[in-house]
């Protein structure tokens, strides 16, 4: 089998994440990883699996033995690192979202589309095996046509007030998820979006000009209507469910656990809380939307979370912020 040589831009969290997944995949080679903290990750690049690490991501994009470039660095680094990948003909793996700004995102894909490599976005839920059955049912109208497709998306702890002051705002860093789901799970684009949101859990969130809890309500052009729920802090756990409701039943998908044990007992009935974050809840979907990918390369094969996808959840996560300042409804613009 036909290896793929790939470099990872970026060490953070979840370039690790996609490190360590890599690392264990058989066909491929992870040749460099490039950080800008490079100085000081080489004892966990001795177990990392890669061939070499450096301060410097265009060695990387600039190899000509390297295939495949993943992009797992900080929003506002990721159009510049996509137009000197595209360019060197390297295919492009890019966590969400693309950028902060529509305008740089559409340099993006114009140049992606110029130079004819496969991209892809990290939209992971995609890849889930319980959202991914809903899709199907709700293809397969086994629930008939879809009424109200409800998601809800609670995670366990709020981020580091440094973090959200560069995350580009709940909606663009957590929300944006939630968006993409509703528009693979409804197989329709969203027209409207009305945002709600408030401060409950940290005013000093507020004083960043950002809220840690909303609600948003979505008008599909297929008729059907949506609800999302967010919070930055469940106490109990990483909260993730879903329900898609049609004209003929329910499918629902409902929270991870360490266990499906309930324990009964004449103090009641106890059962485990959620598992507690994304690395642990996801973890497969990572490694399913990756292996897609490679395939994709290695077989030609069409990418299903494209680069339009990017840009669509993208500008969802603009009209609730722009909702959310007017509150009123927002329409959504669709990429031809």
């Amino acid at each position: 089998m036909k290896r793929i040589t790939v470099g990872v831009v970026g060490a953070g969290r979840i370039g690790k994440l996609h490190i360590n997944n890599i690392k264990n995949m058989p066909h491929v080679r992870l040749k460099t990883v490039s950080d800008i903290y490079a100085e000081g990750l080489k004892d966990w690049f001795m177990t990392s699996g890669a061939e070499k690490l450096t301060e410097d991501y265009r060695e990387l994009v600039n190899d000509p033995e390297i295939d495949a470039v993943f992009i797992c660095t900080s929003t506002d680094t990721h159009v510049e690192i996509i137009l000197e990948a595209a360019n060197a003909g390297k295919h492009i793996f890019c966590e969400k979202p693309i950028s902060f700004s529509e305008e740089e995102t559409l340099k993006a894909y114009e140049a992606v589309q110029k130079a004819g490599i496969k991209f892809q976005v990290g939209f992971n839920r995609r890849y889930d095996r319980n959202f991914y059955k809903v899709k199907q049912l709700v293809e397969e109208k086994i629930i008939g046509d879809l009424h109200v497709l409800k998601i809800t998306s609670r995670d366990p702890n709020p981020p580091s007030l440094d973090y959200v002051s560069r995350s580009g705002g709940i909606f663009m860093d957590m929300t944006i998820h939630d968006f993409d789901m509703a528009r693979y799970i409804s197989g329709s684009e969203v027209e409207e979006v009305y945002a709600q949101g408030a401060t409950l859990i940290d005013p000093k969130i507020g004083e960043l000009g950002d809220v840690d809890t909303a609600i948003i309500t979505l008008k599909f052009a297929n008729g059907a209507m949506g609800v999302i729920d967010n919070s930055r802090q469940a106490v109990y756990g990483y909260d993730q469910r879903l329900e898609a409701f049609g004209s003929k039943g329910s499918a629902q998908v409902n929270n991870e656990t360490e266990s499906r044990v309930d324990l009964l007992s004449k103090n009641g009935v106890t059962g485990d809380n959620p598992l507690y974050f994304f690395l642990e809840r996801y973890n497969d979907a990572f490694i399913r939307e990756v292996e897609e990918f490679l395939d994709a390369i290695m077989y030609n094969k069409e990418i299903r979370t494209t680069f339009k996808d990017g840009i669509m959840a993208q500008r969802i996560a603009q009209a609730a912020k722009e909702s959310l300042e007017s509150r009123r409804p927002a329409s959504v613009e669709i990429l031809d």
